[in-house]
Formats: C-alpha cells, structure tokens, sequence
C-alpha cells in the first residue's frame, strides 16, 4: 500500500510540471504558470500527503489525495472559466466559446489524477493469521 502511494506522491509531483494547458502562441503551461497560488497549494498537500505516508496513517493520505482531486477539478473548471473570460468583449456568445475552446487542456492532467486516484485508492489488506495456539 505505501508503494503504490508513494507512486502516486510522485506522479502528482511531476505532473505539475508537465504541460496542463496550451495556449496558442504563448505555448503551454504547466501548473506554476497557470497560478503560483493554486500550485503551491498543490506541493502543501502533498507534502502532508508525504506525512501520512511516513506515519502510516492512511487516513491522512486519503485526505489530502481527496483535497488534490478537488484542486484539480477546481483548477479545471478555473482554465475553462478563464479562458471564456478572456474573450468577453467579444459581443456573441458563440465568438466567445469558439475563442475559449482554442484554448486546450494536456495530457499533464492524465498523470496529474492519476496520482491522486492511486493515493486515494489503495485498500490495507492485512490479513490477520488465524491459526489457533494449543
């Protein structure tokens, strides 16, 4: 169980650094470009993912694996929130979702929940000897 976590620690690690979002022209942009806040926020939780990891509390590790989907979704819906706000002045809506949807989403995202899914996901199964002492 603490490999596969770790595992996932890691993943979540390195996919902050690879491309999340393309942007034409500027080109893409992993999780410290898209917003310095949301990314630090993203390290906090692992590294106390990091915590629960090393005291064996699996509880603690679930939690933040959690708190990292949520902060992905969120983060997700932020790009797609943003990007149709960039182009507002834009005076008919489908100008403004056809603009917005040049704006794409990376395969950084696969690595990105799939760690925080293999963080959430393990189940402990110790199974407890049952020989009986004489």
């Amino acid at each position: 169980m603490k490999n596969i976590q770790l595992l996932g620690l890691l993943l979540v690690v390195v996919g902050s650094f690879l491309p999340l979002v393309h942007v034409p022209i500027i080109g893409n942009w992993n999780y410290w470009k898209l917003d310095h806040y949301l990314a630090i926020a993203c390290w906090i939780f692992t590294a106390c993912a990091v915590f629960g990891i090393v005291n064996n509390s699996a509880k603690i590790v679930r939690f933040f694996g959690i708190l990292l989907i949520l902060l992905f979704v969120f983060t997700l819906i932020a790009v797609k929130m943003q990007s149709l706000e960039y182009f507002s002045f834009l005076p008919f809506k489908s100008w403004r979702e056809t603009f917005a949807g040049v704006v794409k989403l990376k395969w950084g995202w696969i690595v990105e929940f799939l760690g925080a899914f293999m963080m959430v996901l393990p189940v402990n199964n110790k199974k407890v000897n049952q020989r009986t002492q004489i």
